[in-house]
């Protein structure tokens, strides 16, 4: 007999979360003379994780590490790519840099001001509260200049919002759990926010949220819009409207397939396929009434669209 229960999917860590271990590994180096082998920490959840290092390397007065970042089960593009943390004594207090795959902020709107380092609160407290705890083990002030960098990011980071939002030269350093949990929508959704926020933080009156590539690109041509005014939506709709009307930008367009906007017309705000579903006795009473062809027994909403022509989309 086959086995219908759902796998248990596994988790990661945020790059907040390894980029604080490798910060933890590090200081260590500098202020003991040697690398643990291992790192562990309290996440602000209270879970308890442990990370090996990589990349280990010191000198005079600085120690350099990494956290290779495990993602779980979940599809997230920085999987695999190591999170390395370089310390060093310096100047008053906690200071981070961005080094090379890091991005740096070039726009308002976002949680960290511009020309910061890409590094977001959370993660930043994460570290703060290491460099702390550290200094008062070893007796040493807490005067730490944390450099942060990963090989290949910038590569990585075309990948993301980043450029849209207009974080340059690499990755976010993210986390506010300092958990990745599989498929979850948050991450995206958070993603849909912070684009919104850059908007407004331009003074832009027009976004547009698209379901995809290819509705991005007919929306931009058809509106002339800038990059930072176009809102990489999926399947979130919901998430896209709750924010703006908390956050409202004058005009917004929606742009997508004719079978995610029927949906979005009928009052799903999940637009993914296994969530809602296109009503077609009601879209085919929509085209009766607008006298044209009936489609309630169309396949598809792109078939009730051949049927009933372009009328069906006015």
């Amino acid at each position: 007999m086959a086995d219908d229960t759902p796998p248990t999917l596994r988790r990661g860590w945020t790059t907040g979360t390894c980029a604080t271990a490798a910060t933890k590994g590090a200081l260590i180096r500098l202020w003991s003379g040697a690398f643990p082998d291992r790192v562990g920490l309290v996440l602000p959840r209270g879970e308890t994780p442990e990370f090996a290092l990589v990349d280990e390397a010191a000198g005079p007065g600085w120690a350099e590490c990494g956290v290779v970042k495990d993602a779980g089960d979940d599809p997230d593009v920085t999987h695999g790519a190591t999170i390395r943390a370089r310390v060093r004594e310096a100047g008053t207090g906690i200071s981070f840099r961005a080094g090379d795959g890091v991005g740096t902020v070039t726009r308002p709107g976002l949680p960290v001001p511009v020309g910061e380092p890409a590094i977001n609160p959370v993660p930043r407290a994460m570290m703060a509260a290491e460099v702390a705890a550290l200094s008062a083990r070893y007796g040493r002030p807490g005067n730490i200049e944390i450099t942060l960098s990963v090989p290949g990011g910038a590569a990585l980071a075309e990948r993301t919002w980043n450029p849209r939002l207009g974080i340059l030269g690499g990755i976010s350093i993210l986390g506010t759990t300092g958990v990745v949990r599989p498929f979850s929508c948050a991450a995206w959704i958070a993603s849909i926010h912070r684009g919104i926020d850059v908007a407004r933080a331009a003074g832009l009156s027009h976004v547009a949220g698209a379901t995809g590539a290819t509705s991005e690109g007919a929306v931009k041509a058809l509106y002339g819009l800038p990059d930072h005014a176009l809102l990489d939506m999926g399947d979130f709709a919901g998430g896209l409207l709750k924010y703006l009307a908390r956050h409202p930008v004058p005009q917004l367009t929606i742009a997508g397939g004719i079978g995610k906007l029927a949906k979005l017309g009928q009052g799903a705000r999940d637009l993914h396929s296994a969530r809602s579903q296109v009503d077609f006795d009601r879209l085919g009473d929509l085209a009766l009434a607008a006298g044209l062809a009936d489609v309630r027994r169309a396949a598809s909403a792109l078939e009730a669209l051949t049927l009933a022509g372009p009328g069906l989309a006015m």
